[in-house]
């Protein structure tokens, strides 16, 4: 896995090479050196790792994704700040299956680093939310639906906001009984 600066090292030695074979009368040959180094350039913006583990997860291939992802050892050093952000999100994708507390903070992470897609961000907050409600702190799920939803511009999460909304509503929170003892030890204490 190259560091992201080597990829800019390398396009710039192709256009020069580009650059001397147009000056020596290939044009032929220029013309593809250019077409080449504009790979490197796409490989700078989006990460050759992250789309192959993207392109696992769309088979639900999850070992197969996970397998891509953990080939980028220095995360800071090979991948620009969105593509770290895209490596967040997919890595709170594939823990949520397993640990809430560590997708949240892949989620949060992948949020504050930003995602170039108004889609992945609506996804992202809209498993923030999930976890939010489950952990009992319905304000802030409602808050991140909201944010979800307003960024869900084309309706491709609305069944999914739509059911969260309505498990949300059908959830009883235990109303807190003031003034009356809640433990077994509270209850001998007004006894005496």
């Amino acid at each position: 896995m190259f560091n992201k600066n080597i990829k800019l090292v390398i396009f710039a030695l192709i256009i020069a090479y580009a650059i001397y074979q147009f000056t020596e009368g290939y044009i032929g040959n220029g013309i593809m050196y250019i077409l080449l180094s504009t790979i490197f350039i796409f490989l700078y913006f989006k990460n050759e790792m992250i789309l192959l583990a993207f392109l696992k997860l769309r088979k639900q291939d999850f070992v197969g994704a996970k397998k891509w992802l953990d080939k980028i050892k220095n995360p800071e050093g090979a991948l620009v700040k969105k593509q770290q952000g895209y490596l967040n999100y997919l890595n709170g994708i594939m823990v949520s299956q397993t640990n809430m507390n560590e997708a949240e903070g892949y989620f949060k992470k992948a949020i504050s680093l930003g995602l170039s897609m108004d889609h992945d961000l609506a996804m992202a907050k809209l498993n923030l939310a999930g976890i939010a409600f489950s952990k009992r702190r319905k304000p802030e799920a409602q808050k991140l639906l909201a944010e979800a939803e307003k960024l869900d511009k084309r309706d491709m999460l609305a069944d999914q906001i739509k059911m969260m909304k309505q498990q949300m509503k059908k959830a009883i929170v235990p109303k807190q009984q003031y003034g009356q003892p809640t433990s077994a030890r509270q209850n001998r204490r007004s006894r005496r």
